[in-house]
């Protein structure tokens, strides 16, 4: 079989938390055109909905929507069930739900920081650990986490510590999985976005000004876009990788070069 086929993801069937909207929406249809059944899950399910059928129309392939709470234990416990059951196994996730909240350290709330850890970083740990198991337990698979930029710089102007912080968070436990699990047949690899253009950034009036300072300090001059994220994730999620884990890709246009 050629490299070509080999990087199609017959067969395989995966979910994608936050996937409703944005990146998650980008990457939940790269898999389905690439051949695999997708789970679409988010807090939104009424998007969510909307998104699997899109993609589904599109594609031709099951893709479904699950709605979860990607902060409670059981919630995602029940979302891992669901997908298995209604997709017949899992092959590979896409851990890539996540908030930010830009508050000063010094006038920031415990229950911000704590909102953003819990659903950047704790999150990540539930979902990993949990789609995980199951994987361990059925013949390998690939998890694929959403981390950024921010967890190898200080972004300006705008103040984001918990943001950073948390981020930084989601590389560590990239790299901590993927020793514990190296000789055990699941692969975890994170993704490091710049500054994308989704379309909530992009209809966001509290962000335009903050755009054009981004935009005069990236070495490509623009924001990079959703689209372009999709075809490392399909990539990490196939059998081309087999060999790559516990490596951060930073897919920022060379922002952080400098």
């Amino acid at each position: 079989m050629g490299i070509i086929e080999r990087m199609k993801l017959d067969g395989k069937k995966g979910f994608v938390t936050g996937g409703a909207r944005g990146i998650g929406k980008c990457t939940a249809a790269a898999f389905a055109e690439a051949g695999a059944d997708v789970a679409i899950v988010d807090l939104d399910l009424a998007t969510a909905q909307n998104t699997a059928e899109e993609i589904a129309a599109a594609t031709g392939r099951k893709v479904i929507a699950v709605g979860c709470d990607v902060t409670s234990e059981a919630q995602v416990q029940a979302m891992v069930d669901s997908v298995v059951k209604e997709l017949g196994g899992l092959n590979f996730c896409h851990a890539n739900a996540g908030i930010c909240i830009n508050a000063p350290a010094d006038s920031m709330t415990y229950a911000q920081w704590k909102k953003n850890i819990d659903v950047n970083l704790n999150s990540m740990f539930l979902t990993d650990t949990i789609a995980g198991r199951y994987m361990l337990a059925n013949g390998g698979g690939s998890i694929i986490n959403t981390a950024s930029m921010s967890a190898h710089i200080v972004n300006v102007p705008q103040p984001q510590c918990a943001y950073n912080a948390s981020k930084a968070g989601v590389i560590q436990l990239t790299k901590s999985l993927a020793i514990e699990w190296a000789k055990r047949g699941v692969r975890v690899n994170s993704i490091s976005p710049g500054y994308i253009g989704t379309d909530l950034t992009l209809s966001s009036p509290d962000l335009q000004p903050l755009i054009a300072r981004w935009n005069a300090m990236a070495p490509m001059g623009r924001l990079g876009m959703p689209e372009e994220l999709a075809s490392i994730c399909v990539y990490l999620a196939g059998d081309t990788s087999s060999f790559t884990t516990g490596s951060d890709f930073i897919l920022d246009g060379a922002f952080t070069c400098f």
